[in-house]
């Protein structure tokens, strides 16, 4: 069982890649290591049921289950507890990696609304990337019905074996949605 975008990424964008940045070895091209998606819920802290529809929420916009992130610390400002579960977090890797980012860009991000593409500078310096979704419902797969409450979302793309500017030329062949240059400017 192979992703579509594995498939394209192996035959098409390594070669590109390959070409563009003047390397012969294909192990020093930049490639996707993981994908981690995560969701603070700090109003579990009020209502358990808060961090069981993130973990579902999760567990079916990955494919996978999702883990709960407890607090390591107490803090009294918040009404935290050292262990009090406060998120949701699942790692996506594999051929699951490249059907989410096969989603993520062919179909969740141009349901976002007033969307304009994604920063091109929300890389970290070592070529990983992270955007922050508002909203999980532009997922298809989430039935509206069963999630009433908006709860965003972090997605940290994680690469291997590039900077940011190799990083950001393979997610560009991807077809990932970045904001164009003058954009990004005004």
């Amino acid at each position: 069982m192979s992703a579509r975008l594995q498939e394209r990424f192996e035959k098409e964008i390594l070669p590109q890649l390959a070409e563009k940045l003047g390397r012969k070895n294909v192990l020093s091209l930049p490639r996707l290591d993981k994908i981690v998606v995560s969701m603070g819920v700090g109003s579990a802290i009020a209502d358990k049921k808060h961090i069981e529809e993130a973990v579902a929420a999760l567990t079916e916009i990955s494919g996978q289950k999702a883990v709960i992130c407890r607090a390591r610390k107490s803090v009294a400002g918040f009404k935290l507890r050292e262990g009090m579960p406060i998120g949701a977090k699942v790692t996506i890797r594999g051929v699951r990696m490249y059907e989410f980012l096969d989603r993520l860009i062919s179909m969740a991000l141009p349901r976002v609304r007033d969307f304009r593409g994604c920063k091109r500078n929300a890389f970290d310096g070592n070529g990983n990337y992270s955007l922050g979704l508002t909203e999980q419902l532009v997922f298809p797969e989430l039935n509206p019905d069963k999630f009433l409450r908006p709860q965003g979302m972090n997605i940290a793309i994680c690469c291997r074996g590039g900077s940011d500017d190799d990083s950001r030329q393979m997610l560009e062949m991807f077809g990932f949605p970045f904001q164009r240059e003058e954009e990004q400017a005004a």
